[in-house]
């Protein structure tokens, strides 16, 4: 069973093949130790979109590439309370309720001029925004040098084993 992935492509200035980047992050979810059930949305956007966005939630200016959104909440249990163990009387079987990941949004526009400075294929640019705004879903972070290098190793091994040998 895989984590569920609801993928959207929400501009037209760049083609993407939404199949292969559900098929990415849901390995890389998966190497981090993510189990169904469980939910994540992967969201390309405009320029536009993401700078609204970029400002009102991280209060800088501008689009920028990627941007992560956990959800830190655990799914409330089912059941009674102060009893939880059971849903009931003539209840067999509890409600799997999904762990509510969080929301990753990718805007290709972006990606592309980083495609472009990086010297790297805009495929390689967002499979990399791809396995990055995974790693911040899970808390990991690049304030500080030593988690930055942490990260980064994280996406190449990721990348090297999810990414380029094909997905």
């Amino acid at each position: 069973m895989t984590v569920d992935i609801y993928a959207a492509d929400e501009q037209s200035d760049h083609e993407i093949d939404l199949a292969r980047w559900v098929a990415l992050a849901q390995a890389a979810l998966s190497a981090e130790g993510v189990v169904a059930p469980a939910e994540v949305s992967l969201i390309f956007c405009s320029e536009e979109t993401i700078a609204e966005l970029n400002e009102q939630f991280m209060g800088k200016t501008g689009p920028t590439d990627v941007l992560s959104f956990p959800i830190e909440a655990e799914p409330e249990m089912s059941g009674r309370v102060p009893d939880a163990s059971s849903t009931g009387p003539g209840s067999h079987s509890a409600e799997v309720i999904p762990r509510l990941v969080g929301d990753i949004l990718i805007c290709p526009t972006v990606a592309a001029g980083n495609a472009l400075e990086h010297e790297v294929s805009f495929d390689d640019e967002v499979a990399l925004l791809v396995v990055h705004g995974v790693l911040h879903l899970l808390g990991w972070d690049h304030m500080v040098d030593a988690e930055a290098e942490l990260m980064e190793a994280r996406e190449r091994e990721l990348l090297a084993i999810h990414y380029k040998r094909g997905i």
